[in-house]
């Protein structure tokens, strides 16, 4: 099997985290999860600045992206990702608790790939980060750069 991509999750929320990481794992959706705890943090790892100044310059095949974030907010993050040339075809998928339309619509309007809300219950959770970690981690095809 081809090397599957790392995942950039950006969750502040330690139970959601250990969820997703156990969904993802079981079925082997990734070869690398990196998890940023706000929004300046995910910003540090892909410009490769603080403590990930030594990274490899690779970018993530897709960024979790949750909108409630301490620091810098998700829909800041996702402003900065996609008015970047270097960052703006990496596929986001914000994976967030928030139903405002409001939400839903600034985010489709800043250019993320898919917006979940995420499921109460622990088995559609589950289930919801299978489905988005086979989507995107093996069938998705990267766009390439024009």
């Amino acid at each position: 099997m081809e090397r599957l991509g790392r995942i950039l999750m950006v969750e502040d929320d330690s139970n959601d985290v250990e969820l997703t990481l156990t969904a993802l794992e079981d079925y082997n959706l990734a070869n690398e999860v990196v998890v940023a705890r706000d929004g300046e943090e995910a910003l540090d790892y892909l410009y490769c600045r603080g403590k990930f100044t030594t990274r490899s310059s690779d970018n993530p095949a897709v960024i979790l992206l949750d909108l409630k974030l301490p620091k810098i907010d998700g829909l800041e993050v996702l402003k900065q990702i996609k008015s970047d040339e270097n960052l703006k075809f990496i596929p986001v998928v914000v994976l967030t608790s928030s139903k405002e339309e409001k939400d839903l619509v600034t985010s489709y309007k800043l250019g993320v790939n898919a917006y979940v809300v995420k499921p109460v219950d622990f088995h559609q959770f589950v289930n919801a980060i299978k489905e988005l970690g086979a989507f995107w981690a093996v069938i998705n095809v990267p766009r390439q750069r024009a």
